[in-house]
C-alpha cells in the first residue's frame, strides 16, 4: 500500500464495519455528494438506484469487480479512468478520494 495510504483503508474498514450505521457521517455524507456530483449521470451510487448508463457499474458492487484498495490506489495515481470511451478522467484530492471511498464502503452489497 503507498505510504500514508494506510489511514484511508483504516478508514475505509471502520466505515465498512459499521455499514450505514454511519450514514449520517461527515466522511461518508461529503463522498455521497461528490459522488451525486460527478458520477450519478452514469452511474447508480445509491443501493437501489439502476446506472443511467448501461455500461457503468452501480457504485454499490464495485467491490466485486475491483478490491476497494484498487481503487484508492488509481485516485492516489491522480486519476480513475476505465478506458471505456464515455468515461471521463476523473481527478481528487487525497481528502475528496477518503470521503469516496467511506461513502461507497458503506453502500457495497454482500
Amino acid at each position: 500500500m503507498r505510504k500514508g495510504g494506510w489511514h484511508v483503508a483504516a478508514a475505509c474498514s471502520i466505515v465498512l464495519t459499521a455499514g450505514l450505521a454511519h450514514a449520517g457521517d461527515p466522511l461518508v455524507e461529503e463522498g455521497r455528494e461528490l459522488v451525486e456530483l460527478n458520477c450519478s449521470n452514469c452511474h447508480a451510487v445509491g443501493v437501489r438506484d439502476a446506472s443511467p448508463h448501461d455500461q457503468a457499474p452501480p457504485f454499490r458492487t464495485l467491490s466485486r469487480r475491483y478490491p476497494l484498495d484498487a481503487l484508492e490506489e488509481a485516485f492516489a495515481a491522480g486519476h480513475i479512468t476505465s478506458g471505456h470511451p464515455d468515461m471521463p478522467d476523473f481527478v481528487a484530492r487525497p481528502d475528496q478520494v477518503e470521503a469516496i471511498l467511506a461513502y461507497i464502503d458503506t453502500i457495497q452489497e454482500d
